[in-house]
């Protein structure tokens, strides 16, 4: 790569420190480079030990056809995932490596990564970057900007899941202009905290800062409730019929399924809606339980209602509660299998294994062994004083596993993500 020797461009970074509910969020932090490159880097939220950050590489010399690109961070800076390029660390040094999909930058072109990292003390800026060992960057300025930004960070796919096997779709440098709404039906795991309360809160409330602002988050989860007791409440009885199934009188719809159905302010063309039941479900007594059979057909319900507005369904398995093997994080719900078939069965409804890909999540976290004791460390950290609702760390983690799973199945909402 022939790259010019000046180095005189000055470095221009673009800091936002908002100071809310006891965090401290960066926002957008870019730093320019001398002729031959550029790096953007941007923390894209920011929470107590950990943030997100996106990084995009302007190659101004010859065209190269694979790149690795190195800073020094501070001490007690980490990188914990990272997603569109594999990213190492030795002490301080860290060096990010093109993925397979994305290696070739033409001159005047852009190539874009992003990460979870985790902090200590401070998380300061890097203040040099060199790509391919020609350094794009000189000392940073830093100056305050009023960009925009979340006041409370989202994990960028911080909850790292396992690294997909095969590259995720690079998402598109200019996300699309339209605008979307992502509707969001589930339980507990998934709903905002109630109250004011600070434990559970779910991932849902954690989801929307993945996404540029040409998407809107609605999250109608509601906890403790099952997929009939979501779709019907409050008229689920406590009496079953012959066939064991809890009888719902009158078979009128919630109010929050009946504003989603909504012709004119519910879901329309173009919009997501994402389901994840399958923990209350299970549960043997009305009016939460819910058969196999009848689980499957609720799915099939609101997968044609979707689809009938345009809409695009997207399944979720259970997320999966901390129990451990030893030292090892296992599976622990059910209705996993009912997912996947009612998927098959109504036209490939797309399924994000989310069990799968939290308990992989919480394996690479280290969280077991355990003793059980939840209000402190790790496991303290991630979870309430329960083995199955989630701090406001944990739940973003798990919202950033989804967001990964978006890229990494190519679904067309990933083109929406920062």
């Amino acid at each position: 790569m022939r790259v010019s020797i000046r180095r005189t461009a000055a470095l221009i970074v673009t800091v936002l420190v908002t100071l809310a509910g006891g965090y401290v969020v960066t926002g957008s932090l870019a730093a320019a480079a001398a002729p031959g490159c550029r790096v953007d880097y941007r923390v894209t939220n920011q929470w107590q030990g950990g943030f997100g950050a996106d990084v995009t590489i302007t190659n101004y010399g010859d065209a190269i056809t694979g790149w690795t690109l190195t800073w020094a961070f501070a001490t007690g800076q980490g990188v914990t995932q990272a997603w569109n390029a594999t990213v190492t660390q030795s002490g301080t040094a860290v060096a990010a490596t093109n993925a397979g999909h994305n290696g070739a930058i033409p001159t005047n072109a852009t190539v874009n990564f992003g990460f979870n990292g985790s902090w200590t003390t401070t998380n300061p800026v890097p203040s040099t970057f060199a790509l391919n060992g020609t350094v794009c960057g000189g000392t940073p300025t830093p100056t305050v900007s009023p960009c925009a930004g979340p006041s409370t960070p989202p994990a960028s796919p911080s909850s790292p899941p396992a690294s997909p096997s095969s590259p995720p779709a690079s998402p598109s440098s200019s996300p699309p202009s339209g605008r979307v709404t992502v509707w969001l039906a589930g339980d507990s795991t998934m709903a905002n905290p109630s109250g004011g309360a600070t434990c559970p809160a779910g991932w849902g409330g954690q989801f929307a800062p993945y996404f540029t602002s040409g998407v809107t988050v609605v999250n109608s989860a509601v906890g403790g409730r099952s997929i009939q007791t979501w779709l019907y409440d409050p008229n689920v009885t406590s009496n079953k019929n012959s066939a064991g199934e809890c009888i719902v009188s009158p078979a009128t719809y919630s109010s929050r399924w009946r504003a989603m159905l909504d012709r004119s302010t519910g879901m329309k063309a173009g919009d997501y809606l994402f389901i994840q039941f399958g923990i209350n479900d299970g549960t043997s007594t009305c009016p939460r339980h819910v058969g196999s059979a009848r689980y499957k057909e609720l799915l099939g319900v609101m997968a044609r209602a979707a689809r009938e507005r345009g809409a695009h369904p997207v399944f979720l398995t259970p997320v999966a509660a901390i129990r451990c093997n030893g030292n090892t994080a296992v599976g622990n719900r059910g209705f996993l299998t009912e997912t996947f078939d009612a998927a098959a069965a109504n036209g490939n409804v797309p399924v994000i294994d989310l069990h799968r890909l939290s308990y992989t999540l919480y394996n690479r976290l280290g969280l077991c062994p355990n003793n059980g004791d939840y209000t402190r460390g790790a496991v303290g950290a991630f979870f309430c004083n329960d083995h199955t609702h989630f701090e406001a760390a944990g739940a973003r983690q798990i919202a950033g596993v989804v967001s990964t799973a978006l890229r990494n199945q190519q679904l067309g909402l990933a083109a929406y993500l920062r």
